[in-house]
């Protein structure tokens, strides 16, 4: 549900109904299966694959094993978590509830806290699903790995996310120059040209008047399948829209390059709607288990 991706085909089972939810689901499942593999190792542990990372960048998570069904137990999610911490990485696991309805109460008792987030899906096939006006919007572009506003577009999502919600906030164009550079100096805005160069992430946004991006958001494609990620407004300036603007221009991308199924997780109803006003709809609930914020500072 994070992340960059592998580039793997997708296809569905043959015979199934196109566009059903359980098909839906099931070509999700080998999308987040494939996605960590392009920069990870995978290791199977019981009834999970926990994938590890072999380069810089995030850490990535523990999910249900690709097919699998369980059953999942206390123990098995203990034998993970010994694992993660040997590696030095976070404790986390990702899964869709209705697929793996069996995972919550175990990853409970464990002591995690699980986080909910709506699962939505826009279907691509026939005419354009996205908001009509997106193609002919001229202020949201896809950028190129040269385009000036990278930069500042890859650093919007961070002063975003660290002021969560849709309210206006206080980060503006200020803390983003300064952000701006810092993401800079560390490879972020590198390790994005490389993902680009990889075909693996398509990167739109919107300019401010200042030349930076006042918001900016991401698809990464495996297949026919997309994930939208990192959809984000500078804090200062929400309300305005500009998160669906950019959203939609995303889709219209994805459809226009042949993807079929686009979808994303997001971080609350509020959230959700602003998706589901281009189109999208609810399919699932995605579900990410970390330690409680005071446990993992302790």
């Amino acid at each position: 549900m994070r992340d960059t991706q592998h580039d793997t085909d997708l296809t569905l089972t043959p015979g199934a109904e196109a566009g059903g939810p359980s098909t839906v689901l099931a070509r999700l499942e080998e999308f987040f299966d494939a996605v960590p593999r392009f920069s990870a190792t995978a290791e199977e542990h019981g009834p999970f694959t926990l994938f590890v990372r072999t380069g810089p960048g995030w850490h990535y998570y523990a999910r249900p094993r690709l097919g699998g069904d369980g059953p999942f137990t206390a123990a098995d999610v203990e034998r993970v978590r010994a694992r993660q911490r040997e590696l030095g990485a976070p404790e986390s696991f990702e899964w869709v509830h209705e697929t793996s309805p069996g995972l919550r109460a175990p990853i409970e008792s464990s002591g995690l806290e699980v986080h909910e987030h709506p699962l939505l899906v826009l279907e691509l096939d026939g005419p354009s699903a996205a908001d009509p006006a997106a193609e002919n919007d001229p202020t949201v572009r896809v950028l190129t790995i040269d385009d000036p506003l990278l930069p500042s577009a890859v650093t919007v999502p961070h002063l975003a996310f660290a002021d969560p919600g849709t309210q206006v906030g206080v980060a503006g164009p200020e803390q983003l120059a300064d952000a701006t550079r810092t993401a800079i100096a560390d490879g972020q805005v590198t390790r994005m040209i490389g993902r680009m160069e990889a075909g693996r992430t398509v990167v739109a946004a919107i300019a401010g008047p200042d030349g930076l991006a006042v918001a900016s958001g991401c698809h990464q494609p495996v297949g026919d399948v997309s994930e939208i990620v990192a959809v984000a407004t500078l804090p200062s300036l929400r309300r305005q829209g500009l998160a669906r603007r950019v959203t939609a221009q995303l889709v219209e991308h994805a459809r226009a390059t042949g993807i079929r199924t686009v979808f994303l997780s997001a971080s609350d109803d509020a959230v959700a709607r602003i998706y589901e006003s281009v189109g999208f709809r609810r399919i699932a609930t995605a579900l990410i288990a970390e330690p409680a914020a005071e446990a993992a500072t302790s």
